[in-house]
């Protein structure tokens, strides 16, 4: 079993080195470190502004540090951790056909602006100029630049093309928090695909899956896809990979009878059937003095309860008042607002506008006989009648509405947020929302920026065809802080081997021990000799500091060499993730190691 681990992981490259401490001279490997030389500030306590636990622990750990809100520098156990997942997702996303690129972090507004993505970006993206006064801006994502590289494609010959880089993206978000999960500057793994036809779009696309669900798998990530918004980016479908976590910033909606999956910007579900009074109804006018609110305005004479209220939210979309309609027990999704409407910037209207638009405060709003203001209507409220709604003037409401009849909208479309027991819109189980992190999203762009950009290339009979493409992201760093998140108790990280900063610890108890220092050096040699990298905790420091250090970093494996165990002919060996100790023979206890390893990886 050794050997075949040899044959498969030997890395060759060993040099020499002297020992930091003067005595007697040390061989050092590649993959391997002493920490007596190493950069590993650990730290007792984390920051007290770190809420999650993979902020703390990366932060206590020495994996990283905070220069400013939202950018951190990777010390060298964080490299290592970041560089084994960007390794992993380079081998999948070449293992599908993908040819890697290096592009420039700083674009040209030039060409975002021929992607109409220069005004849609917002206070997001970084913006500057050089010294000629031409405007620029940090990549948030690279669409606009591989399209302007596929603009070189002429012939359908040359399709399907794949392209993709791990390149640093940088996005001003207004609050970045939780480590690196929510940053302004992260590497990302972002890819193309480039295709005659929507079929090809769609074999880029299943691919592309299939390699996310790979390369989670290999991250120790339980991912799963689900439907999602495409935002900003536009296309016509796209999935986001979700990893469960209290700290995460989506919301999932989950079926736990079928395979629903959705993210709370698109999800949907089915509603109880409503029975209405009759349409032939018509409308009151009645007094609600006071009334400001749906649960106020279902215990007042002439009331009714929300699921019977017209719910009257009054937005700014695009500079624009708007007019958002719900019923009265739903809350509005911003993000299916905005997709619905195209709109590029949001938010409430203030109570001034509200009355400057219809003439009465917010408590008192409604849409009936409003004309000139866009009026957006949720699919729930199809086909209601004898409804509540304001008066739009203070302190007076509407009965009897007919929805159809009374209100002229412009767009029937689903803009509420579904919530955890609403039944699945496939099967009819009840939902459950979980707080997700997004480790992954993938996107059918179609022409959107082929069109924009000008790409098109020759087809078999001659003909100008525009190619349509797709674009896959995987955050870098973000997928270190999800695998914090989820591999960690309550003294430290737990690493998955394969993205491990070393995969093996090894703590000499007593420094000045010959045969301990002896024993560590030929056990570091058997592993860095088929490609196990090797951290030797060489450090003049008590046990109980090593062993805190040891859990708190999270090497998957640990052998601790002492005097005591010495004299015995024994050594410990304890997985960090069971954290159960055995006693290994000292001079077997290299291979013993090695076969351990293998048998669990």
């Amino acid at each position: 079993m050794v050997a075949v681990f040899q044959q498969i992981h030997h890395r060759p490259g060993m040099r020499s080195g002297s020992n930091r401490r003067g005595d007697s001279p040390w061989v050092s490997y590649r993959g391997a470190m002493r920490w007596s030389a190493a950069f590993i500030p650990t730290l007792r306590d984390a920051p007290a502004d770190a809420e999650a636990a993979s902020h703390k622990l990366l932060v206590r750990g020495g994996f990283i540090r905070q220069l400013h809100a939202g950018h951190y520098s990777l010390l060298p156990l964080g490299l290592r951790v970041h560089e084994k997942v960007a390794q992993i997702v380079r081998e999948e996303i070449d293992a599908i056909g993908g040819q890697e690129f290096l592009l420039p972090a700083m674009h040209p507004a030039s060409i975002w602006k021929q992607s109409g993505r220069w005004d849609v970006m917002g206070d997001e993206m970084f913006r500057l100029q050089d010294r000629g006064g031409a405007d620029l801006a940090l990549g948030m994502t690279h669409e606009e630049v591989f399209s302007h590289l596929a603009t070189s494609l002429h012939s359908y010959k040359e399709l399907p093309q794949l392209w993709y880089q791990i390149q640093m993206k940088f996005r001003d978000e207004p609050r970045p928090k939780s480590g690196l999960l929510r940053v302004r500057e992260f590497a990302m793994k972002d890819s193309y695909s480039f295709d005659l036809d929507d079929a090809g779009l769609d074999v880029a696309f299943d691919a592309h899956h299939e390699a996310y669900v790979k390369i989670f798998d290999r991250l120790a990530l339980q991912a799963m896809p689900v439907q999602a918004s495409s935002g900003a980016m536009g296309g016509s479908a796209s999935v986001e990979f979700m990893v469960a976590s209290p700290a995460g910033e989506d919301d999932v909606l989950v079926c736990g009878s079928c395979d629903y999956r959705a993210n709370v910007e698109r999800g949907t579900s089915q509603l109880e059937p409503v029975v209405d009074s009759s349409i032939d109804e018509t409308v009151e006018r009645f007094p609600t003095p006071g009334v400001r609110t749906i649960t106020e305005l279902e215990s007042v004479d002439g009331g009714a309860n929300a699921i019977n209220q017209i719910k009257t939210m009054v937005m700014v979309l695009d500079g624009e008042v708007t007019l958002a309609l719900l019923r009265g027990d739903h809350q509005l999704n911003l993000q299916k607002l905005l997709d619905n409407s195209g709109a590029i910037e949001i938010r409430p209207a203030t109570s001034d506008e509200a009355f400057e638009a219809l003439g009465a405060h917010p408590g008192s709003l409604g849409a009936v006989a409003v004309s000139g203001i866009k009026v957006f209507c949720d699919l729930s409220l199809e086909g209601r009648t004898g409804m509540v709604t304001g008066a739009n003037e203070d302190d007076w409401h509407l009965r009897g509405v007919s929805v159809e009849r009374d209100i002229e909208v412009n767009s029937w479309v689903d803009i509420r947020e579904v919530q955890a027991g609403e039944a699945c819109v496939d099967c009819g189980a009840k939902l459950e929302v979980i707080r997700c992190i997004e480790a992954g999203h993938i996107f059918k762009l179609g022409r959107k920026y082929s069109t924009a950009m000008g790409i098109t290339v020759l087809d078999a009979q001659g003909k100008a065809q525009t190619p349509t493409m797709g674009s896959y992201g995987i955050g870098i760093g973000r997928a270190v802080a999800a695998i914090a998140e989820n591999h960690h108790d309550d003294a430290g990280l737990c690493w998955p081997f394969d993205v491990a900063p070393y995969h093996l610890l090894i703590t000499v108890l007593d420094v000045d021990d010959s045969q301990a220092m002896s024993l560590a050096e030929s056990v570091l040699a058997a592993f860095s000799a088929v490609g196990l990298d090797v951290l030797v905790d060489d450090r003049d420091a008590r046990p109980g500091v090593k062993f805190a250090d040891a859990e708190l970093i999270g090497i998957p494996y640990r052998l601790t060499i002492g005097s005591r165990s010495l004299s015995k002919g024994q050594v410990e060996f304890t997985p960090r993730r069971t954290g159960e100790t055995q006693m290994l023979d000292q001079a077997t206890c290299a291979s013993s190691v090695l076969d351990a390893v293998l048998a669990t990886r």
